[in-house]
């Protein structure tokens, strides 16, 4: 049984500028967002994180299972008009941001389509705020400003343009991030570094460094 709210994103409108993006408020509901909360993985360092390291008894993998269903994937196609099926997807979890993040950029040339669902039961901070941006190198140039609560899912189209970042924040900050991509080596290179990334900051963790 389908647990994300899929009609609101096929209610969502595309918008344009500053590039072709939507946003859907609640897109998980917020008895799921707790039971997420509850169970997801500690996570104390910044960086992307495979979803490899899940098990079952994490509410989050449900909504995974959800997101990569052909259900979301057609809706996400007819949104942006690009044919979706043929590319592989890759996922990786968020926990925590560091005070460096946030630094304005693209996404890598490899993705076609970036999903974020924020997966924060609340967010008071003015930092880590997603901004889509006009420009390269002005974070208060802003088209768009999404808080990461709540479920949120923001979906953007990749492209040279697709300027995004945040004010600083430090702290825990949880999201899945999906993204189709042009090459499914491309894919398992990203899932290996992220895999190599997590080991060596549960090694780094366990003799305190």
């Amino acid at each position: 049984m389908a647990i994300i709210q899929l009609e609101k994103l096929r209610q969502a409108t595309v918008v344009e500028t500053p590039f072709p993006h939507l946003i859907v408020p609640g897109f998980v509901s917020r008895p799921l967002l707790k039971s997420i909360n509850e169970t997801f993985p500690a996570i104390t360092k910044g960086g992307s994180y495979p979803i490899e390291l899940l098990n079952d008894r994490m509410a989050v993998t449900a909504i995974i299972r959800d997101l990569e269903s052909k259900d979301f994937e057609q809706a996400v196609s007819e949104k942006f008009g690009v044919d979706l099926s043929q590319y592989p997807k890759m996922f990786s979890l968020r926990g925590y941001t560091r005070a460096r993040d946030g630094a304005i950029h693209t996404d890598s040339k490899d993705k076609i389509v970036t999903v974020l669902l924020y997966l924060n039961e609340r967010w008071d901070e003015q930092g880590g705020r997603l901004r889509l941006l006009h420009n390269d190198h002005d974070l208060e140039n802003y088209a768009a400003e999404v808080v990461p609560d709540n479920g949120t899912l923001l979906i953007f189209l990749r492209s040279d343009r697709s300027w995004h970042g945040h004010l600083p924040f430090e702290g825990q900050r949880r999201a899945i991030q999906m993204n189709w991509m042009r090459d499914g080596n491309k894919r398992l290179s990203h899932v290996a570094r992220h895999k190599l990334s997590s080991i060596v900051k549960r090694a780094a963790a366990a003799f305190g460094a």
